[in-house]
């Protein structure tokens, strides 16, 4: 079964750029998981943006998709990605013909279970359940999931959230020292944040930059790391998808880690699906 995705699929793009501003903007979009397994390759398959086709996810499948800001003749490759354990799927960049670029993927984290997963501080509420690396070019793809931080959300209704909040909330876990969160909050600049409801459930988008020296070849102090990502609430936990390159290479990488970003879903549970608060503190 195949369902149409709407051309506002890029959230990012389509929306008007204010900082920190919330939007709601209904989208007709469904994403159908007739069976998730763990993602392996399948054959590609062409389309463009005036009939862009997400199928219902078996496996990881190729898409071609023209991203914004190119050319309209100009198109990229993606593949989309299922984790049964934690009931996510979204696209990940493979192609940019026009550049030559081949992105080198590696599983650097398989999809685990929260309670197995890797801290990202030392209270271990955020954790790193899964994340792929391309070294080569410099771009990180990472899926998280840690519950709401009370300093920034309050209510229990997650209608009331605003994106900004949201935002602050996941980076304020996101740390690997012991220090306080509003020292957390100093490493971080979010630049742009906005909603949307997505088959009657939000979603919060934001796009921030990280003040630290992102890698070994690039130690310029005027070069972040610049990341976009989606979050969405089930069970009483965030799951958060980020997507990120160094700030210099964010004019070419841009448009298809946004892609990656407002592509994140989360998805029915199978009999595979492990909530996080089960055995929160199983190991095995």
């Amino acid at each position: 079964m195949a369902t149409l995705l709407s051309p506002n699929l890029l959230i990012f793009r389509n929306h008007t750029r204010t900082a920190v501003n919330q939007k709601k903007c209904g989208l007709p979009v469904k994403i159908i998981s007739c069976s998730c397994v763990p993602s392996r390759p399948t054959s590609q398959i062409g389309f463009y943006r005036r009939d862009l086709m997400l199928f219902g996810f078996s496996s990881s499948a190729a898409l071609i998709f023209p991203p914004s800001g190119y050319g309209t003749e100009e198109e990229f490759k993606m593949a989309s990605v299922v984790d049964d354990i934690n009931a996510y799927s979204y696209l990940y960049p493979l192609e940019l013909p026009s550049k030559k670029l081949v992105f080198k993927w590696v599983e650097s984290r398989k999809p685990e279970r929260y309670s197995s997963a890797a801290p990202l501080s030392p209270d271990a509420r955020l954790r790193i359940v899964s994340e792929r690396v391309d070294i080569i070019d410099n771009l990180i793809i990472s899926v998280t999931i840690g519950p709401p931080n009370s300093q920034f959300l309050k209510s229990k209704d997650k209608g009331t959230w605003t994106a900004k909040d949201v935002a602050d909330s996941v980076l304020a876990d996101k740390a690997a020292l012991r220090i306080t969160s509003s020292q957390r909050m100093s490493e971080s600049s979010v630049l742009d944040t906005h909603a949307s409801e997505v088959d009657g459930e939000p979603y919060w988008y934001y796009e921030y930059l990280i003040r630290k020296s992102p890698t070994k070849s690039a130690q310029e102090s005027n070069i972040y790391r610049h990341y976009v990502a989606s979050t969405a609430e089930r069970d009483g936990y965030l799951y958060s998808l980020n997507v990120s390159t160094i700030s210099k290479q964010w004019k070419v990488m841009g448009p298809l880690l946004e892609k990656a970003a407002s592509s994140f879903r989360l998805l029915p549970p199978t009999e595979d699906y492990v909530p996080p608060y089960k055995d929160p503190w199983r190991f095995w």
